[in-house]
């Protein structure tokens, strides 16, 4: 008993202390107790409240659902009203990357090196043809990649700025990498020889990018804010671990940072920026040309003090100065001229402060990129100089969804931007003229059509083109194997460089080392229709045409052109109006045709050995030619042009018939083979009676033919050769000299030195006419080395091609090789 009544004391004094604690935890509680036996009681002898309490809970979630909506509707506004400061704010707070530096260290090696290397490469080959070192003939990249370390973003932090109406993001940029990989193989020009393997194996980097989105986030634009702080590293030898210093061929380091430097400063330095697409929908497609309509339609507030900045005029006064302004402007007499790479076209002259031209022009792209540039020139009457104004650019640019981006300089190097959805969709766009106070041009561009390499065009369905690109399937062959047929049509607006008011055109045309020209026409508008048949190459090589007018002191370039010819499309021909480059006026028209090649035509050398021969030429004789010399004769002789080998025949004296039966040899490696027939002249230049291609690639194997050809670029005139092409497999080479080789190379060094010796004394002598005998004979004796030098390759190759097959020979006829061989 004593233990159940001290339990319950301990029970009892556990209740008041927890009591005590919840009284001082919630002191409304004692309020609370009795208000709830009021309430029992009123429910218990007066009414009930069984009817009440779901309206007082009903009331009470009504007030708390107010309470809880106005709380969401705070935190609304509060959002809103951050957004607003933000986008209000003329700057954000500075704040640091090192986040996105991490994430690039992660990403960079198997992501964006292979990416941004893969991209750069293809600028770079491209920058590298169009800009070469003195010391340099030929330049060829071979390997490319940007290594495993990635550039470093905001290391000082990185912040928003508005730049008038236009959101601008500052951020540093920092790459110092010494794990680059970029070899390139050079020939070396004179007086330097060989090629030289030149590495760059580290680069230096450092400046500030601005990154600008434009066209409601369809693209940003990005720029360095001035030039960056550039060091490359060169290297010379063959490997990744380079110990030869970059002194070895001097300037080419500085040459390398300084063609580095140039490129950022025309491309992306303030103002000049460049694009990055962001299109919603990527077809896959890459766009190796298009055509593009400019319309140079008028400009306004054209005035000479403010173009030109003439000092006198500040000196008067303010109401003298814009009276004689007003009066000169008047006067005032422009022309715009439009620049497209080496594209150019001009409008007419117009006078005034505000001309209007109205003036369209055809213009080519020739990648997927462009920048047009408009400079405006001053006409002065009677004077053959124009005085240059001002100019100002419009950056043209293919996206991935078959839209086109326009971007130019606005005004205080702000931003114009215009976004063309579809091809054929007219931009307008009022660009000020750069480095002046005044002064803007209007221009419309149409962006015709964009050219694909998978051979389609955005002027074609737009369904199937983009099918056939996001299947990655392709409507041509192989490039290796295929023809090219280019007939030149005709031609318009021609014009001639001379003052007679006449124009006897003809084209010539390149591509690769092969070498064609048309028939001379007539007319500022001739037809031609004459058809080339050309092995197609590989690698984006383009088609050359350059347009002459025949003149009798010599021929006048009347302009040139490019054509690429990526994705050609077989069965389908290309008909298209080229403008000729680096004159005002004229344009051709070409059918470009992508044919298969005959399997018995294709299948011709195609055995598992290759098939070394020679090419025999015999030059018989020549009839008809036309007078080169005011006695009603020639001195003919023939220069043979065999890819870059030339050689030549001896010259025939006062004859329009010459005889001259020489036998020329040459390595046959497909190149073109090429006749000019030349009057020979002892003091002035030599001239051209003529020229002819001959065709042999068809010719069967051994077997001779025989062929009057006639020739071109004159009235008339005809030559006769033999051509034989030589294969060793099918008959025994003859040897076309019996002496030995090295008596015969000490006779060649022998005649050099006594030729040497007698310039040596006719130079002391004064003997000019001697001088110009001997000068003849020494282009003989040069065409006679170059001919034994032929003789020598064409010797080592086939001796190398016989130890081959002797080799394989062996290799087939021993049971032991062959079994060790198919043992491992």
């Amino acid at each position: 008993m004593g233990k159940r009544k001290k339990r319950a004391a301990f029970n009892v004094e556990e209740v008041v202390e927890f009591l005590k604690h919840l009284l001082e935890e919630k002191p409304l509680l004692p309020f609370v107790i009795p208000l709830i036996l009021l309430l029992w009681i009123i429910e218990r002898w007066f009414f009930s409240f069984s009817n009440w309490v779901p309206l007082v809970i009903a009331v009470w979630a009504t007030l708390q659902y107010g309470v809880h909506q106005r709380q969401l509707l705070v935190e609304d506004l509060n959002k809103k009203w951050k957004q607003v400061i933000l986008n209000t704010s003329p700057i954000t707070p500075l704040e640091h990357c090192e986040w996105l530096n991490k994430l690039l260290i992660e990403v960079w090696p198997n992501y964006m090196n292979p990416k941004f290397s893969t991209r750069f490469s293809h600028m770079v080959e491209k920058r590298l043809k169009h800009r070469k070192s003195r010391l340099i003939e030929k330049i060829e990249l071979q390997e490319f990649s940007l290594g495993s370390t990635p550039p470093l973003l905001g290391l000082h932090g990185t912040h928003w700025s508005s730049s008038g109406d236009q959101k601008v993001m500052r951020i540093g940029f920092d790459w110092d990498t010494n794990e680059l990989s970029i070899l390139l193989l050079a020939k070396l020009a004179k007086p330097l020889l060989g090629t030289a393997r030149i590495v760059i194996n580290s680069l230096h980097v450092k400046g500030d990018l601005l990154l600008m989105p434009i066209l409601e986030g369809r693209a940003v634009l990005y720029s360095f804010v001035s030039v960056p702080e550039v060091r490359i590293g060169v290297a010379f030898g063959s490997g990744g671990s380079q110990s030869l210093p970059a002194t070895e061929l001097p300037g080419v380091s500085s040459w390398l940072v300084k063609l580095f430097n140039e490129t950022l400063v025309k491309t992306m330095v303030e103002p000049r920026r460049r694009c990055l697409s962001l299109p919603a929908v990527d077809l896959r497609k890459k766009a190796v040309g298009g055509i593009i309509y400019v319309k140079v339609v008028s400009a306004s507030k054209l005035f000479r003090s403010s173009l030109r900045g003439s000092p006198s005029r500040r000196q008067t006064s303010p109401v003298a100065c814009s009276l004689e302004e007003r009066n000169d402007d008047k006067d005032l007499q422009t022309f715009v001229e439009i620049e497209l790479e080496e594209l150019t076209r001009r409008t007419n002259v117009r006078p005034g402060s505000d001309p209007r031209w109205d003036s369209t022009f055809n213009m080519v792209l020739h990648e997927e990129t462009g920048i047009l540039r408009f400079h405006l020139y001053q006409f002065t009457p009677y004077s053959v100089q124009y005085g240059y104004l001002a100019s100002c650019e419009v950056k043209v640019k293919y996206d991935a969804d078959d839209s086109t981006t326009f971007w130019a300089i606005g005004p205080d190097s702000g931003l114009i931007a215009k976004h063309a959805e579809f091809c054929g969709k007219e931009v307008e766009m009022t660009v000020p003229f750069e480095g002046v106070n005044s002064g803007e041009l209007t221009v419309r561009l149409v962006l015709k059509e964009w050219q694909f390499s998978d051979g389609s065009h955005s002027l074609t369905n737009f369904r199937s083109g983009s099918q056939q690109s996001l299947n990655g399937s392709s409507n041509f062959l192989s490039r290796t194997g295929r023809k090219i047929n280019v007939t030149v049509a005709e031609g318009k607006d021609l014009i001639p460089k001379d003052k007679s008011g006449k124009c006897d055109p003809y084209v010539k045309l390149q591509y690769g080392k092969i070498l064609q020209r048309t028939r001379t026409a007539h007319g500022f508008s001739p037809t031609w229709n004459q058809k080339f048949e050309l092995d197609e190459i590989g690698g984006g090589e383009y088609l050359k045409i350059k347009c002459y007018s025949e003149e009798i002191f010599g021929d006048d370039n009347i302009g040139s052109a490019r054509v690429n010819l990526e994705g050609l499309v077989e069965g389908s021909i290309r008909d298209i109006w080229v403008p000729l480059e680096k004159v005002n006026s004229g344009e051709l028209r070409l059918q470009i045709e992508a044919v298969r090649v005959d399997d018995s035509e294709g299948s011709r050398g195609s055995n598992a050995s290759p098939v070394y021969g020679w090419i025999e030429l015999v030059i018989v004789e020549g009839r008809d030619l036309i007078a080169a010399d005011l006695r009603g004769t020639s001195d003919p002789y023939v220069r043979v042009q065999y890819g870059d080998l030339k050689k030549r025949t001896k010259v025939i004296d006062r004859t329009l018939n010459p005889q001259w039966n020489q036998t020329l040899e040459f390595l046959d490696d497909g190149s073109p083979l090429l006749l000019h027939v030349k009057d020979h002249n002892a003091l002035l230049p030599t001239s051209s009676i003529g020229d002819c291609v001959v065709e042999y690639q068809r010719l069967p194997p051994n077997e001779m033919a025989d062929k009057w050809i006639p020739l071109q670029g004159v009235k008339r005139g005809e030559i006769h050769v033999q051509i034989t092409r030589r294969i060793p497999e099918l008959q025994k080479r003859p040897s076309s000299d019996s002496e030995p080789s090295l008596i015969k190379s000490h006779q060649i060094s022998g005649q050099m030195k006594q030729m040497i010796n007698k310039f040596q004394s006719m130079i002391d002598d004064s003997n000019i006419e001697g001088l110009s005998t001997a000068l003849s004979e020494l282009e003989t004796l040069e065409d006679t080395q170059e001919e034994y030098m032929a003789q020598l390759e064409t010797e080592q190759m086939l001796l190398l091609n016989k130890i081959k097959e002797l080799g394989q020979e062996i290799f087939n006829s021993s049971p032991s090789i062959s079994r060790k061989s198919s043992g491992n």
